[in-house]
């Protein structure tokens, strides 16, 4: 049955004062659904355009483009441990990082515990409102224009509804987790979901994305980082995206053959969007900034394709959590990907940040038995 007919009012805040009489009745254990719409168009940030609140059967859409958002939200979701129900959350807290920078207090992510309570890996919030509500959600206004003013009453309603229902998955979901003993679990994957949307610089070693380098001497994969973690700055910076300023293929180019000359390097980087003349002298004298053995140190190995006795051994881990997984009644990609293990073994038994907390507990003796000898 559709749950368009069903869906509730919703008043349309814009203005400061409305949005904290709104909030006023959020007590500190109260539980609030929370969804945005946010657009990303030639920008760093995702753009907010619109939140969407829930909270004891009384719904708003709240306005951020209409009045300073400041800290409004802060005293409520950050200060105080309500429990911010979300689903996939990700890109939803990086859109609110400015007026909520560590993310709310409590989280609770739908999609990573219906992944806990054997439901599969990434389902979508339209596929877990059918099967656990018995609603089916229109989602006909999912590449709408939510910048736009005024919205449509198509898109408030679409808006509206997606958070409808957040609080009754949140209460069914809530109880399978404590029936399978995973609270604990989900709520640590949901901290670290914060942690990570919140990170103001970004990845310390992107170079570890660029598997070409692996190669390369020391020296050069410490001066990719360099320049990586320079678009990534910069690009914060002018709040615009990686590939306007420079595109992968032009980072390994000019690393692995460092033009001689400021017209050379503008000649192979033509047409970039963002890499304007200032920009462009920065990354010059970068590229011929001589690399010191700290930054070496500092670089993170680029770890190439797997083979032989490696990948032997990421063929042994895949199957020892393919074997777990089954046992937990979990996917094995919740407990760990294939990027992972070859992490943990092409850097030579390093044990992942990506698997601490829990899943050291379960992993650590299976996974390091595994190891090539």
């Amino acid at each position: 049955m559709s749950s368009s007919a069903l869906a509730p009012a919703a008043p349309w805040i814009d203005r400061r004062d409305d949005l904290a009489t709104w909030l006023a009745p959020v007590g500190a254990a109260a539980v609030v659904g929370l969804d945005t719409e946010f657009m990303r168009r030639n920008t760093f940030y995702p753009q907010l355009a619109l939140l969407q609140l829930a909270h004891e059967g009384r719904y708003a859409l709240i306005d951020p483009l209409a009045f300073p958002f400041g800290d409004a939200l802060r005293p409520t979701f950050a200060e105080q441990p309500v429990v911010t129900v979300m689903h996939s959350a990700g890109e939803d807290l990086e859109a609110m990082a400015p007026y909520l920078p560590d993310g709310p207090h409590t989280l609770f992510d739908t999609q990573i515990a219906a992944a806990f309570v054997g439901m599969g890996l990434g389902i979508s919030y339209r596929a877990l409102v059918a099967e656990l509500v018995g609603a089916e959600l229109d989602k006909g206004e999912t590449r709408s224009d939510w910048l736009q003013r005024p919205l449509t009453e198509s898109q408030k309603l679409y808006a509206t509804l997606d958070v409808v229902h957040l609080h009754p998955v949140h209460a069914i979901l809530s109880e399978r987790l404590a029936e399978r003993g995973r609270a604990a679990w989900h709520a640590e994957d949901c901290a670290r979901m914060k942690r990570r949307a919140s990170q103001r610089e970004g990845d310390p070693q992107p170079q570890r994305g660029f598997k070409p380098a692996a190669e390369w001497a020391a020296d050069r994969q410490a001066l990719l980082r360099r320049v990586l973690r320079w678009r990534e700055k910069t690009a914060r910076a002018l709040d615009k995206p990686r590939s306007w300023l420079l595109e992968d293929a032009h980072a390994l180019e000019l690393v692995g053959k460092i033009p001689s000359s400021t017209s050379q390097l503008e000649e192979l980087t033509r047409g970039t969007r963002s890499l304007r003349g200032p920009q462009r002298e920065e990354l010059y004298e970068l590229l011929h900034r001589p690399v010191e053995p700290e930054e070496i140190e500092a670089t993170a190995p680029v770890v190439g394709h797997p083979v032989g006795d490696a990948k032997r051994a990421i063929n042994d881990m895949r199957s020892a959590v393919d074997t777990l997984a089954t046992q937990l009644d979990l996917p094995p990609g919740l407990l760990c990907s294939r990027k992972t293990m070859e992490e943990y073994v092409m850097t030579g038994g390093q044990w992942p940040e990506a698997l601490e907390g829990w899943r050291r507990e379960v992993l650590f003796e299976r996974l390091s038995a595994l190891l090539p000898g």
